[in-house]
């Protein structure tokens, strides 16, 4: 809580913004002194002192020595919310969905996002983890990261990816900032402007995103219950020769399928017979009740690279990935690293997700996510259900739900009336190449426990109606 003191402050300073934002101050113009300020807000003089100064700091006002405080010359009044909301009609493309969930004001229900509410993340362990680090060396908190990161955490997941059956040694192992960002240095080494990389149909949408940053060819493959299609996945290696192959193994996103025993070995002859690489994301894999198998592990990260990172499990704002790979690709990628960032992730997020790690809270954490899980996955199914909306299959683990919508409303349609009402959700196409997933829809069970987010959505179902039947 707050501090008298502190709310005063605070007072103070909204006072002025209100000031500035209605217009009765300008660029230009003198504050009121210090003691006549004080005197009018009943506040002490220190008060405004430090009102000001944080005022200051945010270059809203100036001080001139000897004169006092004025408006900055070069001062506009606040935006109007409306000016600083993502834009609504913007293309239903790989990047709706990113931006209308990281761009919309906290409390807009998001059951189209890609990550779970802040409140069924562990914050009592992070917060022990921070209080930590506050006490420790203080070059935790000033230093640049390592270039292979943070020694501490890499053991610890040299141990995870043991339990996946995944023999790795130290120089097989580094970490990055995010697990997008180990993607990127993936295919920043692999790949040129061209190549043909091989996605799932459908797939994350990010994937998609960052491949067309990097001027690839995309071509995907058709994905079904047990992994992709594997006769078309043959064919494909035949005929388009694709240098790279991104997919999850384990609560594929969006499907929360899971890929056989059968056809991960099917996969990985034809790859070896068409010399492709396979970057395997196991992002959702913790979220599984029993592990399922891994490209990594029967390859022995010879030819499949095994992503991944905890913005799921832990946090997404205290970021970190990993790679693991073949140890003379490591060493280029660290390289790479070094070149594009200047040393591997923070040192603060990574002594953070080491410790909360090393704790013994996470798998508590993660039991007991699971078990909400599974019971969430399961109430949310029954409600869509009942508005005609039925998941592709229930997946073992994680939030998310792959679903078809009734008597083929269009989900792009049903997406957009729903975003009218602030409310995101994710429609099918956003994830697929072909664009052959127009009556689709990811549902985040995680999201979908706001009653009036579900009057929203019937609503949504019947504007998606209206627009298929009465197309502009």
């Amino acid at each position: 809580m707050k501090g008298r003191g502190g709310t005063r402050t605070i007072d103070v300073m909204s006072a002025i913004r209100a000031k500035i934002a209605g217009r009765a101050l300008s660029a230009g113009d003198r504050l009121p002194s210090i003691r006549s300020l004080a005197a009018t807000m009943g506040v002490a003089p220190s008060t405004v002192v430090e009102a000001y100064d944080r005022l200051a700091a945010e270059s809203l006002i100036r001080a001139r020595r000897g004169s006092g405080f004025y408006v900055s010359p070069t001062v506009t009044p606040p935006l109007a919310l409306t000016e600083v909301e993502p834009r609504r009609d913007r293309a239903v493309d790989p990047f709706w969905v990113s931006r209308q969930s990281l761009d919309t004001d906290a409390a807009v229900p998001k059951p189209g996002c890609g990550w779970l509410p802040p409140e069924w993340m562990p914050e009592a362990a992070l917060r022990r983890a921070a209080r930590a680090i506050a006490r420790t060396d203080a070059s935790v908190l000033t230093n640049y990261g390592s270039t292979s990161g943070l020694l501490a955490l890499r053991r610890l997941l040299l141990a995870r990816l043991a339990e996946d059956e995944i023999e790795a040694s130290l120089s097989q192992l580094m970490l990055t900032g995010s697990g997008t960002q180990a993607t990127d240095l993936i295919c920043r080494f692999l790949l040129r402007p061209g190549d043909t990389v091989l996605v799932d149909d459908p797939c994350y949408f990010n994937f998609r995103a960052l491949l067309r940053a990097h001027q690839a060819k995309i071509v995907s493959v058709p994905y079904t219950p047990l992994g992709p299609d594997v006769a078309r996945f043959e064919q494909i290696l035949g005929s388009e020769r694709p240098r790279l192959y991104i997919t999850n193994s384990a609560l594929h996103n969006p499907t929360g399928a899971t890929l056989s025993l059968q056809t991960a070995h099917r996969l990985l002859t034809a790859a070896a017979a068409h010399d492709l690489t396979i970057i395997e994301d196991d992002i959702f894999g913790d979220f599984e009740p029993e592990r399922s198998p891994r490209l990594a592990a029967l390859d022995g990260l010879n030819r499949v690279i095994r992503i991944g990172s905890f913005s799921k499990t832990l946090s997404a704002s205290v970021r970190c990935g990993y790679i693991a790979a073949r140890a003379d690709w490591i060493e280029h990628l660290v390289d790479l690293q070094v070149a594009t960032s200047f040393g591997g992730p923070s040192p603060v997020a990574t002594d953070i997700i080491a410790r909360v790690l090393a704790g013994g809270s996470y798998r508590k954490h993660m039991d007991e996510l699971r078990q909400k899980l599974t019971r969430t996955r399961r109430d949310v199914a029954r409600k869509l259900g009942a508005l005609g909306i039925e998941p592709w299959l229930m997946p073992r683990g994680g939030f998310f739900l792959w679903c078809r919508l009734a008597d083929g409303k269009d989900a792009t349609a049903v997406a957009r009336a729903a975003l009218e009402e602030d409310v995101v959700l994710a429609p099918g196409n956003v994830f697929s190449v072909s664009q052959s997933a127009s009556k689709s829809m990811r549902f985040n069970v995680a999201h979908m426990s706001d009653p009036q987010m579900w009057d929203v959505l019937r609503r949504a179902l019947k504007a998606g109606s209206a627009a298929r039947n009465n197309p502009t």
